[in-house]
């Protein structure tokens, strides 16, 4: 029997990371035949990490000895002292990581019964690495940590750059029509796309020259089912991309961190809120969350707080700090959140309501009292809500985010629009001024989606999509067998080398 190993390399955001992890999970509860070694990069600024690692080693999860993690060498470098800093981070771990494949390529020649490599599954914004792979004469994959609809955006906006020679900015900022894209049935607004890839920006040649890489791999793993992007998973098979595994959905349902790794809030925190969530009715609770980069100025916070305070719903916020202005820097913890909300608000809704800063979002989804997820749209947290089936209000923030809430509202049905094309500013200018969602809209989204008709039939489809979702990775299921298809696939592609 053929034994096999991968190496696996996920960009250094604590979840991408944890997304890798269960992907490689998956992998191995699959297929005794398989070992996988996860090659780990640390951002100076996140000493959460190795919490993490060292969680999933000793979780009773863990497939034992066949997932092993390898960490690479910090040399100090700060991602955030320039634009696309994060790259030449990853970059400067390239000498490192051919180092470590020749090594294992050395031991599997020399060594009777040692499982043979058999390629490299980089993360989505690690594509430079494809260049080692080549060296090895080794395949390479890449894992898309979003869906299909965004693989097809992405794939379209670099067939436009590389194959076509135009500049996606300049055709669709200057263009005041609708787009029309293979992956989506219905026309896009321009205001949708990710602004970093539709706008005269230096981060976009960075990002296009990452994901023109695509096309040198044997294949792609998307974290998506077909059951739920059906129109454009089979858009992506057009020949244009490598060979597309819908694997999904891939959730980190047994730990409560948040995205930049708040390991140390997270006990305390998950006790006092589920305590909490404990004594509200069923699908009474309005959660509202917007992910490891989601906090607002004090503006749109009393906005949020008018809402929820006319709406009369029983709510559970997650409000951040924003980071310093002019950086993209992670959200930190108020000392109080009485210096941003409108004055009385906590008073007057105490027993209603209840304001935290870090969320263990797995288990608030997963708590029968909540009934509404109002939601930056993130890939990972769009999945968690339908497999909990709870649905969603938009309020995307940034990166793919209004794009995943076009997705979500006008294509597939499975949410209900706060808003769609809002674009959070890191940096903003006196005259470019952050614009404000008013309370008023999204007090109509919580009651539409709040009321007794599951606004216009949502709540019923998220219902639906979460039985559906649980059934794509059970056997003979369509994410089941596409990671049966990728084993035997991988298996097929060392066999002619």
């Amino acid at each position: 029997m053929q034994k096999i190993q991968l190496i696996f390399i996920p960009s250094p955001m604590l979840s991408h990371i944890a997304s890798t992890v269960e992907m490689a999970k998956l992998l191995l509860e699959r297929d005794h035949r398989v070992s996988i070694i996860v090659l780990i990069m640390k951002l100076p600024s996140n000493r959460n990490v190795d919490n993490y690692i060292t969680g999933v080693s000793s979780s009773h999860s863990n497939p034992t000895s066949r997932l092993c993690f390898k960490n690479l060498p910090n040399e100090g470098f700060d991602p955030s002292s320039k634009p696309g800093g994060i790259f030449d981070f990853i970059d400067g771990q390239k000498a490192q990581i051919r180092e470590i494949v020749s090594g294992l390529v050395n031991v599997e020649t020399s060594g009777e019964g040692a499982p043979r490599l058999a390629g490299l599954v980089l993360d989505m914004f690690c594509t430079n690495f494809i260049d080692v792979a080549h060296e090895f004469g080794l395949p390479s994959y890449v894992f898309f940590t979003s869906g299909a609809c965004c693989l097809g955006v992405f794939s379209e906006l670099v067939s436009l750059k590389f194959e076509q020679g135009q500049e996606p900015w300049q055709q669709f900022i200057n263009s005041i029509r609708e787009l029309s894209i293979p992956c989506i049935s219905i026309p896009v607004p321009k205001k949708v796309l990710p602004r970093v890839l539709s706008t005269d920006n230096p981060m976009a040649n960075i990002f296009f020259t990452c994901f023109n890489k695509f096309k040198e791999a044997k294949g792609i793993l998307i974290n998506a089912f077909y059951e739920l992007e059906p129109y454009a998973i089979e858009s992506l098979s057009d020949g244009k991309i490598p060979k597309v595994y819908p694997v999904g959905p891939i959730l980190n349902l047994s730990n409560q961190t948040d995205s930049h790794g708040s390991i140390s809030q997270s006990a305390e925190n998950h006790e006092e809120v589920v305590k909490w969530l404990d004594n509200q009715p069923d699908s009474s609770v309005v959660f509202l969350c917007f992910g490891s980069m989601g906090s607002f100025e004090e503006t749109q916070v009393k906005e949020i707080a008018l809402a929820l305070e006319r709406s009369e719903h029983r709510f559970l916020w997650s409000m951040r700090k924003p980071g310093p202005k002019g950086a993209s820097q992670f959200p930190t913890e108020y000392e109080g959140f009485q210096e941003v909300l409108p004055e009385g608000f906590l008073e007057r809704t105490e027993g209603v309501g209840k304001v935290i800063g870090w969320a263990p979002q797995v288990a608030v989804l997963s708590h029968p009292a909540v009934g509404d997820f109002v939601s930056h749209c993130g890939w990972n947290s769009t999945l968690e809500s339908l497999w909990f089936g709870v649905p969603v209000a938009t309020f995307p923030l940034y990166a793919e985010q209004q794009l995943n809430a076009f997705e979500l509202v006008k294509e597939l049905g499975l949410a209900v629009e706060i808003i769609i094309d809002y674009h959070k500013k890191f940096n903003v200018e006196e005259d470019d001024k952050q614009e404000t969602v008013k309370a008023e809209e999204i007090e109509a989204a919580i009651r539409r989606l709040m009321a007794e008709d599951g606004g216009g039939g949502v709540r019923q489809k998220v219902k639906e999509m979460q039985k559906i979702s649980r059934m794509a990775l059970m056997e003979g299921g369509s994410s089941y067998m596409a990671i049966d298809l990728f084993i035997n696939d991988v298996i097929g592609n060392i066999s002619y080398t």
